[in-house]
């Protein structure tokens, strides 16, 4: 009988719970995120992808969470304790901030991370799929930080190498190359961080979808130094330099630090959003040193029409599809189904000219994911098994 009982209580608490998520509700299942700093319980993410943020404010007038380009009102109690959530939210990562009178700030319970231009929070919904991306009882590579001068930018750049596991015992392998770019207002530290990069490859190289393989991130923005007048004018636009960066300095420094096999079928390079147009352009101007390419969300042209001129896109050479074909061993278009515009219509027109052209290529799309970091993760899993192989 308190059997029956008990299981009866249980499935009315259940029913009352679903009933007052579907009436609009909030289901209070809410947990810590996985990126809160140590010891921080907010901010919490519950199963339906809602994020629920606190924070201390007692002089403030009014506090909003800011996230997914949306701003929620935060309710403050009479400790001056202000709490509030969002709608809820795709699966993956999402920058977020808090505006606080005003003034946009980081959450102060969350790790920091470089996007939309600054050092801000950050939110991991929980995916169906995280798996491929989750830290596992499998070998590790090793994630390192490498220092360089540029005399090109005459500056200090920085990138990061992930070596694959075994890299520091088997001192006389050498490994192919994947040279991994960012988007806009992001940095080196992007795929190293939020792009979970060396738990993916860890993943996909101990289940044997992927040969051992190096990855390199570096800094998408390089500049020459401004020279005479245009030192004289600090507002004019600057030319990027990263191709030549790239081609110039990374690819021979790496080559020279690593052991790589230093030849253009066992190097890659791919790149998201704005990566993915720098790294169309590389290496289609660099076939002698590149032989795969992927872009995620992206690729080297944003065009108002559905057509693209082959016999002027990048100096002509998709007008010569026998030559793409033979010296392009993987080429990798990716792209999330809720992308928003003009990302669906510039990497629609560059398959279409793919396809007219008769070069080969390989799409994948992400379900469920728009222009964010889920969607490249997805795109690097799928990417990195179909190279060196």
């Amino acid at each position: 009988m308190k059997h029956t009982v008990a299981l009866a209580l249980l499935f009315i608490s259940m029913f009352v719970h679903v009933c007052f998520a579907q009436d609009g509700g909030v289901v209070e299942d809410f947990k810590p995120s996985e990126v809160n700093q140590p010891g921080k319980l907010y901010p919490q993410v519950n199963s339906e992808g809602r994020v629920r943020t606190q924070i201390l404010a007692p002089d403030a007038k009014s506090v909003q969470l800011d996230i997914g380009g949306v701003k929620y009102d935060m309710r403050k109690d009479d400790k001056g304790l202000w709490t509030g959530e969002s709608a809820p939210q795709d699966e993956g990562f999402h920058y977020y901030q808090l505006n606080i009178d005003g003034a946009s700030v980081p959450d102060p319970g969350t790790i920091y991370f470089y996007g939309a231009g600054r050092w801000g929070s950050g939110i991991e919904i929980p995916a169906h799929d995280q798996d491929f991306y989750a830290v596992k009882d499998v070998p590790h590579g090793l994630l390192s930080e490498v220092i360089y001068f540029s005399e090109i930018t005459r500056a200090w750049r920085r990138c990061f190498v992930y070596t694959p596991p075994g890299y520091e015992s088997n001192s006389n392998e050498r490994y192919p190359v994947i040279y991994l770019q960012h988007g806009s207002f992001e940095d080196e530290t992007g795929w190293a961080k939020q792009g979970k990069t060396n738990l993916i490859m860890d993943n996909l190289i101990a289940s044997k979808k992927a040969v051992p393989m190096i990855v390199v991130m570096d800094n998408g923005y390089a500049y020459k130094p401004r020279e005479g007048a245009a030192a004289d004018a600090p507002r004019a636009p600057q030319v990027s330099a990263f191709e030549e960066v790239m081609v110039n300095e990374i690819v021979p420094l790496i080559d020279s630090r690593f052991r790589t096999k230093a030849d253009r079928k066992s190097r890659a390079i791919a790149g998201l959003s704005m990566g993915a147009n720098q790294t169309m352009r590389i290496i289609m101007n660099n076939l002698d040193v590149f032989s795969n390419y992927g872009g995620f969300s992206g690729t080297s042209n944003y065009p108002s029409s559905d057509e693209i001129d082959t016999k002027t896109f990048l100096n002509g050479v998709f007008d010569d599809a026998a030559l793409v074909n033979d010296r392009v061993d993987v080429l990798w278009l990716g792209l999330g189904t809720k992308e928003p515009r003009p990302f669906p219509t510039s990497v629609g027109a560059f398959r279409n000219m793919l396809d007219k052209q008769g070069i080969r290529y390989v799409y994948y799309e992400s379900p469920e994911t728009a222009h964010e970091w889920l969607t490249w993760r997805r795109s690097l899993y799928q990417f990195a098994q179909l190279l060196f192989k």
